[in-house]
Parts: structure tokens; C-alpha cells; sequence
């Protein structure tokens, strides 16, 4: 990873306090596990950004790298990388997600 995608990423990941990198955009998920990331943020009702990978090769690329995850989409709060769809889901469902997120919107 070059040193200008990985300022763009820390630029990205550490300017919102939820950010989606994400095929698609929120108003219209690419993917299932997309669409489901944003269903489960939108049903919290928490302001999020997202990056549409496919419009952007290098991000698309350099995201897994950046946070040793291989797959779309990925979740970061307050800087941390959270996890994907299926970690996200299992988060919501025990309320934890919920809780992390009002703890950083909070800070």
C-alpha cells in the first residue's frame, strides 16, 4: 500500500465517527451484505458515511489491507475497524452494536 492510500484511508476511516466501505451507496447497496450493513444502521437510526468501493479500485484493494479483513463491507467506529456484515449482525442482535455506537457518538 502506498503511503498516499494509506493517509487517504486514515483520512477517510478517522473523519467520520461511522463510515461503510461498501459496494454501493447507501441509498442504493451493490450486495446483500451491503444492504444489510445499512438496513441495520438505518433501523438504529445513526448518521453514517459510506465509500463505494467499486468506484474506486485502489480503496476497493487497499481497505483490505488496511484492516487485515478481506471481504466488503467493513465497519469502523471512531477510527476502530468493527468488522463486516455477518460480525455486525451478530453485534446488533445481542445490543451491543448499539451500545459501541452510542458510546462513540457520545465522545
Amino acid at each position: 500500500m502506498t503511503p498516499e492510500l494509506k493517509q487517504r484511508l486514515d483520512d477517510i476511516v478517522n473523519n467520520s465517527q461511522v463510515v461503510v466501505f461498501m459496494k454501493g451507496t447507501k441509498l442504493m447497496p451493490q450486495c446483500g451484505f451491503s444492504n444489510n450493513v445499512v438496513q441495520i444502521l438505518n433501523t438504529l437510526g445513526i448518521p453514517f458515511e459510506t465509500v463505494d468501493v467499486l468506484s474506486d479500485y485502489d480503496i476497493r484493494q487497499g481497505i483490505k489491507e488496511y484492516s487485515n479483513w478481506p471481504t466488503i463491507p467493513q465497519v469502523y467506529v471512531n477510527g476502530e475497524f468493527i468488522g463486516g456484515s455477518d460480525i455486525l449482525i451478530e453485534l446488533y442482535q445481542t445490543g451491543e452494536l448499539q451500545q459501541m455506537i452510542e458510546v462513540a457518538l457520545a465522545s
